[in-house]
């Protein structure tokens, strides 16, 4: 005999009414997703990751823009996440966050207490929802899974990472190792 699913569930309202403590505060089919403060080398990460995507879509902002969180990306009344950076095409920019709807490119850098939300829950919101790319970045195991609409599982990249904003475009390549080293170093 299955059991009731008796947790809680949110809404977007509710948990934008939520004070601001630090964690970040995300939906997920109603599920609330918290997770602290990202840890320092979390931030480096990201930080790296950015450089590199900004430099790559500096020749394509016709096209689409770079963003980082915090950010309110949300396609339904119980679903409100927040990728750590997240590609969309020029045309949904504006000064609301609702008119962001497609996601090119989403990452997320998982850490300790985000593990399973980035790798499980909001992946499959993210395929759902198609977005046409979603890099988990791991830096521990330094790696990267990339996920696409369509896939079971994830394709593991551990040397050099790719993506194009365009079919007939060049393409970004993020060394990992070079990534990584900057996580050595602090630099970002």
């Amino acid at each position: 005999m299955a059991m009731p699913d008796t947790a809680r569930r949110y809404t977007i309202d509710e948990v934008l009414a939520f004070p601001s403590d630090g964690n970040r505060y995300e939906l997920v089919r109603g599920e609330l997703l918290v997770t602290p403060a990202p840890r320092p080398a979390h931030q480096v990460v990201i930080g790296s990751i950015y450089r590199r995507l900004s430099a790559y879509l500096d020749d394509h902002s016709e096209v689409a823009r770079l963003f980082l969180s915090p950010a309110d990306i949300s396609w339904a009344d119980d679903e409100l996440v927040q990728p750590d950076l997240f590609v969309v095409p020029s045309q949904e920019v504006s000064t609301s966050w609702t008119s962001y709807q497609t996601l090119l490119l989403a990452v997320e850098v998982v850490s300790p207490s985000s593990t399973r939300y980035d790798r499980v829950t909001k992946r499959r919101l993210y395929q759902e929802r198609e977005v046409a790319t979603y890099w988990v970045v791991d830096p521990d195991a330094r790696l990267v899974e990339v996920w696409h609409p369509e896939d079971e599982r994830p394709e593991i990249v551990t040397d050099v990472l790719r993506w194009r904003i365009r079919e007939e475009g060049e393409e970004l390549e993020i060394s990992l190792e070079q990534l990584f080293e900057d996580l050595a170093t602090g630099k970002a």
